[in-house]
């Protein structure tokens, strides 16, 4: 995305590739050429020890957006980084991105709205589990639908010899 700078110049956004999917941003020697660098994450649910815990994830790991001055003293400060690849694009310059990529990157649209964070459910169609919790618990089904947005599963249980459908929390189920 281009941007002027304060000393005329053109400012660019570009993302990176690095070896340290881990790293959070880039280090502190490339702040006076950089005007922003970051990692954009997302907030996911998770399971860990029976309860909903919000996790912090990476949505591209081991990339970094960066918005720079783009010259050949920032790209040759930037490739000298311990662990950085190469930027991403064709050739040996930066392809920098365009409004939109950034927006859609960042989680930014036209219309902004808060949703809560995306819970991952970990189950899929045609697995088997063992019900943990209610009225059916100790019972074993099979995953017939993962609801997502609802945060439950849909389970086929065995109840006097016929199969019955089951809408189930999935905090409710375990992996059998």
């Amino acid at each position: 995305m281009v941007r002027d700078s304060d000393d005329g110049g053109a400012r660019e956004q570009g993302a990176l590739a690095d070896r340290a999917p881990h790293q959070r941003g880039c280090p502190p020697e490339t702040e006076k050429p950089i005007r922003q660098a970051l990692v954009p994450t997302q907030e996911v649910v998770e399971i860990k020890n029976g309860k909903k815990v919000n996790v912090e994830r990476k949505i591209y790991p081991g990339y970094v957006l960066v918005e720079m001055d783009m010259n050949q003293e920032t790209i040759h400060t930037i490739n000298g980084i311990q662990g950085v690849i190469k930027f991403v694009g064709t050739g040996r310059l930066p392809m920098p991105l365009r409004p939109d990529e950034v927006n859609r990157l960042l989680g930014v649209e036209e219309a902004i709205k808060e949703e809560e964070p995306a819970e991952a459910i970990p189950f899929l169609v045609g697995q088997v589990v063992e019900i943990t919790e209610g009225p059916f618990s100790d019972f074993s089904g099979t995953v017939q639908e993962v609801l997502p947005d609802k945060g439950k599963v849909r389970v086929s249980v065995a109840l006097f010899g016929r199969p019955t459908s089951v809408e189930l929390d999935y905090l409710q189920l375990k992996a059998h």
